[in-house]
């Protein structure tokens, strides 16, 4: 199913959840709406649903106005959070009810069950209960019951909130491997970010009812729009004036612009170690962090402090050491314009314009 929004607005008493909300889903997509909590996230989808009429704004499936249709007649599946399923059921009978509902043969619906038994990895458990399975169980029945009548657009919130990590891991790798085997549009609300960036092909980032920027995983990661979406996706550190970094002569390009220098910018080395001396700041080491996977550190430029990783298999730093403070590239924002800085000392002395 092809998506049109166009300026959603919805408000809730004085509340307004969405404002002026517009974006555009290709057929077959699995998309991501990410955000803080009380974003407007479930809005929009339940929106999407016909759970909810816009105050003001258009949406189109395949070109055609549903504002007003109702929820059975979009073709939408939905997975709630909680699951929902019918407790006194079992998992057959869970994943026919949409088709039973359709009226559909006695013959078709047992192929079609069947078929979503096998898609879902539930053969074995069919006459099962509800509470006879485990988390990840019941959500893989939620998801057959839902496509099981074909819908054109598969909607999911929060889907694998109510479920264990390493589960929740596990199922993410499943859906990705389902949604693109079944080729349904699919969004799915989630405040995850890892989760996001494993499963979507893209991902809307909503901020107090609007949103901030839509893109592939990588795009957001790496060109950030807005100072919210540089700072929501990963980590960052924020600088109030960066006109005194060596290397970026252009930070002052932009009037009353922040910079914005992700961890992965910054490499922090002793004597000897950093590839571009030149181009480094000299700083102090103020705390050491292990992270399991490599050392998060801690360290002063003057009144400005950074966070910045370093491997495992170089000598561990500690507070206190004097250390070359190498910063690759950084991000620039105002309210109306974003670049991204290279290090002239080491690179391009040109600006990347997003």
């Amino acid at each position: 199913m092809h998506i049109v929004a166009k300026h959603l607005t919805k408000s809730f008493g004085s509340f307004q959840a969405t404002k002026d909300v517009s974006f555009e889903i290709e057929k077959g997509k699995l998309i991501g709406l990410l955000g803080p909590s009380g974003g407007g996230k479930t809005t929009i989808l339940r929106m999407l649903a016909g759970l909810e009429e816009p105050d003001s704004g258009d949406i189109l499936f395949h070109g055609q106005k549903v504002n007003s249709l109702p929820p059975q007649a979009r073709g939408i599946g939905f997975v709630f959070q909680s699951y929902a399923l019918f407790r006194h059921m079992s998992v057959f009978d869970n994943i026919a009810f949409g088709l039973t509902v359709q009226k559909r043969s006695k013959a078709q619906i047992k192929q079609r069950v069947q078929e979503l038994i096998e898609l879902t990895g539930l053969a074995g458990l069919e006459k099962r209960l509800p509470h006879q399975l485990s988390g990840g169980q019941r959500q893989r029945v939620a998801f057959a019951r839902a496509i099981a009548p074909e819908p054109q657009l598969l909607l999911l919130d929060e889907p694998f909130a109510a479920i264990d990590a390493k589960v929740r891991k596990e199922l993410r790798t499943w859906l990705k491997e389902m949604i693109d085997r079944v080729g349904i549009t699919t969004i799915f609300v989630t405040h995850d970010q890892e989760e996001a960036v494993e499963v979507a092909d893209q991902i809307m980032i909503i901020n107090q009812g609007r949103l901030e920027q839509q893109g592939t995983p990588i795009e957001i990661y790496k060109q950030p729009e807005t100072p919210f979406v540089a700072n929501f996706i990963g980590e960052s550190n924020q600088l109030g004036d960066a006109t005194a970094l060596k290397g970026f002569p252009a930070a002052g390009a932009i009037e009353g612009a922040k910079a914005i220098i992700r961890p992965e910018f910054i490499e922090v080395g002793l004597p000897g170690e950093l590839p571009f001396p030149s181009a480094a700041e000299q700083g102090v080491v103020k705390n050491v962090y292990f992270r399991g996977t490599n050392w998060q550190i801690e360290v002063a430029l003057g009144s400005e402090k950074l966070f910045a990783y370093r491997s495992l298999e170089l000598p561990q730093l500690h507070a206190g050491d004097r250390v070359g403070v190498l910063i690759h590239r950084l991000y620039l924002f105002n309210e109306d314009e974003h670049l991204t800085l290279e290090n002239t000392l080491k690179t391009d002395p040109m600006p990347v314009h997003i």
